[in-house]
């Protein structure tokens, strides 16, 4: 679990393709330089955002660590994209201390995005996405919370439908923590909205499916309530 808000910066150092044969079962191993600041109380096994990407730590020393990537990885998150040098961002998981500065993230991404526009505000930049899976967009609300390569930000505008798209505004602080900034129209990002969504749509969709026919269940159950309230307020 993360909480969105970025630690460092990292730099990709190295980049080696696993052979399917090996443990690694396919797919990359990288080594992420530059990252001595969260790397002080590293273990084996721990857990890294990287990009908003959850990642197991497989070797570590004072400023780099190296994981591997899954074939599934590749496929659904930006980091398949990744060349020696990239910047990419980093945290590490929350523990029983951390302030709760952006919100609940998992580090399981649900599609990529490409920017479509960068249009400048101020010292500000608003940056608008179109996300390869549009069905993702039902859970993009505005003023909500989404995450941009493991980086909380919040919605300023959204519009749904197949061609649909969603806005964030980076300030100028913000700018010069997180590597959004650095990239371009065109660049794919990663995207994994915002939990909770998920919970009350999978929710509502069970009270649905457990009731009588699945039909208008919520409703009846409201009416038949405020009948029962109204009839005990006449003293029937």
């Amino acid at each position: 679990m993360f909480t969105g808000i970025v630690e460092t910066i990292g730099t990709v150092a190295a980049l080696e393709e696993l052979d399917k044969t090996a443990s690694g079962g396919g797919g990359t191993s990288l080594t992420i330089s530059d990252c001595a600041d969260i790397l002080g109380d590293a273990h084996l096994g721990d857990s890294i955002s990287v990009n908003g990407t959850c990642l197991t730590i497989t070797e570590f020393d004072n400023s780099s660590f190296k994981f591997g990537c899954a074939p599934e990885t590749l496929r659904r998150t930006n980091l398949g994209s990744l060349k020696q040098g990239s910047k990419v961002n980093l945290e590490r998981a929350v523990s029983p201390d951390t302030r709760m500065g952006g919100h609940f993230v998992q580090g399981h991404v649900d599609t990529t995005a490409t920017i479509a526009s960068i249009t400048p505000d101020g010292n500000a930049l608003t940056f608008r996405f179109k996300p390869r899976d549009p069905a993702v967009l039902h859970y993009i609300v505005e003023k909500g919370y989404v995450t941009i390569d493991g980086a909380s930000l919040t919605v300023t505008k959204v519009q749904n439908g197949p061609e649909g798209w969603w806005e964030v505004m980076l300030i100028a602080y913000t700018q010069e923590k997180v590597i959004i900034a650095s990239k371009k129209v065109g660049d794919d990002v990663n995207v994994e909205v915002d939990q909770i969504g998920k919970y009350v749509e999978k929710s509502v969709a069970g009270y649905f499916e457990g009731s009588a026919h699945g039909e208008f269940a919520i409703l009846e159950k409201m009416v038949s309530k405020l009948v029962d309230e109204r009839l005990k307020a006449l003293g029937k």
